[in-house]
């Protein structure tokens, strides 16, 4: 599976997810049987992230925990990136409404 970042989503930033076999640059991370691409543009916005997959009775999918998130979307596929030190100011934009 290929993780990666590309501009878009509600915040500026989105997650993307698709079957892809490895290319040149791509860290590759290997857990519990399963191995993520992650491509060298996108190395340094999911540095320390966890991936996890929920499956609950309210929500089922991959989790991304990204540290370098200073806020995300409501509906968690989108983040705007943290700028250091700057502490984002609330926008209602991000609340999830706008989330497709």
């Amino acid at each position: 599976m290929r993780l990666a970042i590309e501009r878009g989503g509600c915040a500026g930033l989105a997650y993307t997810m698709k079957v892809s076999e490895p290319q040149e640059g791509d860290a590759v991370v290997e857990a519990e049987g399963t191995r993520v691409l992650i491509p060298e543009d996108s190395k340094d916005f999911l540095a320390g992230s966890t991936l996890d997959f929920s499956d609950s009775l309210s929500d089922a999918g991959f989790k991304i925990t990204n540290p370098n998130a200073a806020r995300s979307c409501g509906c968690g596929t989108s983040f705007e990136p943290a700028e250091e030190g700057k502490k984002p100011e609330y926008d209602p934009a991000l609340d999830g409404t706008a989330c497709k």
